[in-house]
């Protein structure tokens, strides 16, 4: 069965930092490419960033520069470390992992606010 569990979202102060986990089980984690997503409330969900078996990153645009997605294939686990928040960022955010079939974890919550 495979699994995608999100975690590390919290409540930060504009301008702090969070590191995001996104751990996979029941599936050949070296192989697959892991996405970030999320989805602010009234409003879509949007693409943030990918990371394919290769180690290629790829990120939306208006996130270049302070969002970074890595990956430990040992441990089977995407991050997405995200520095310089700010309002706009708080969201849930969501991994998911792209074999055959896309796997979607259950979203960790972020909230960016003073």
């Amino acid at each position: 069965q495979v699994q995608v569990v999100e975690s590390g979202g919290g409540l930060v102060q504009p301008g702090g930092s969070l590191s995001l986990s996104c751990e996979v089980s029941g599936l050949i984690f070296s192989l697959v490419t892991v996405g970030w997503y999320r989805q602010s409330p009234g409003k879509q969900r949007e693409w943030v960033a990918s990371i394919t078996r290769n180690f290629k990153a790829d990120y939306v645009d208006s996130l270049k520069g302070r969002f970074t997605i890595s990956r430990d294939n040992a441990k089977a686990t995407a991050y997405l470390q995200m520095n310089n928040l700010e309002p706009d960022d708080t969201a849930v955010y969501y991994c998911n992992a792209q074999a055959v079939t896309t796997y979607w974890g259950q979203g960790t919550q972020v909230t960016v606010s003073s």
